[in-house]
């Protein structure tokens, strides 16, 4: 996947927002890897804040609704991670600045 394709595909990830934080899960630091085959599937390998999250499945659809309009994404496989842990080191600086974090 070139690069141009990758940076649609982390913007369309941009607009999904994790509804508990407020902020997108690209800037939280939530998504891990993005792989593209050459069929059209598009693998995402992302984490979530906990483990228990009741969203995750909001998340997901909402991840797969984001990407829908890339035509080069035909299907899209959502692999939740727990490893590496998601630690706040992972979000971007305008997330912590969001949140207040330093």
């Amino acid at each position: 996947m070139d690069q141009d394709l990758k940076d649609s595909i982390m913007g369309a990830l941009e607009l999904v927002v994790d509804p508990e934080l407020g902020i997108d899960i690209v800037n939280l630091g939530l998504v891990y890897d993005v792989e593209l085959s050459d069929e059209g599937e598009l693998k995402v390998t992302m984490t979530l804040t906990s483990m228990g999250c009741p969203l995750a499945g909001v998340l997901v659809d909402q991840v797969k609704s984001a990407v829908a309009d890339i035509p080069e994404v035909k299907d899209v496989d959502v692999n939740i991670v727990w490893n590496p842990p998601w630690t706040k080191d992972k979000m971007s600086r305008y997330a912590k600045i969001a949140l207040g974090i330093r």
